[in-house]
């Protein structure tokens, strides 16, 4: 919305008004809350689990295995102290040497989508890829969980 619009809002009363100069495709890509018909859309970004163990390049593997399996998950995100995916730990680079650096078997850029992605896109492309989740990301990187295609469909299914 610009600055002339903004003001005019808030002449009429509006006390929730943003000048969000990057644009509305970005405020969708941010995962930030829309109104109108489409609101209620599942996407990616309101179906994806939050609770993703996290850890830096330089953390020990054996600490991240431990507490990514304690949260009884299988994939933790590499991060930086702004959450941005710097890279992925799955499968087999979980369970390597202990006093490796997660830096080292990590799993760099890994392929992420962005909160807007409708659902019922998403899941398809995890079906043809056959992959069972995908890292969501804002567009300029930052973590937003994990979006895991049995979620996904579940919540197809349900709608």
């Amino acid at each position: 919305m610009s600055p002339r619009a903004a003001w005019r809002l808030e002449s009429l009363g509006f006390t929730k008004v943003s000048d969000y100069v990057a644009g509305k495709a970005d405020w969708l890509a941010s995962g930030l809350p829309v109104e109108g018909k489409l609101a209620d859309y599942p996407r990616a970004g309101t179906v994806a689990r939050t609770d993703i163990p996290t850890c830096r390049p330089t953390d020990r593997l054996g600490d991240v295995r431990n507490k990514t399996l304690d949260a009884d998950q299988n994939v933790c995100a590499v991060v930086n102290d702004d959450r941005i995916v710097l890279g992925r730990l799955r499968g087999d680079a979980l369970h390597g040497d202990p006093e490796a650096t997660v830096e080292s078997v990590m799993e760099s850029g890994p392929t992420t989508t962005r909160p807007d992605e409708p659902l019922e896109a998403i899941t398809e492309r995890l079906t043809d890829a056959r992959v069972g989740s995908i890292l969501v990301t804002t567009s300029d990187g930052r973590l937003v969980g994990i979006l895991y295609r049995k979620d996904a469909e579940r919540v197809l299914a349900e709608n």
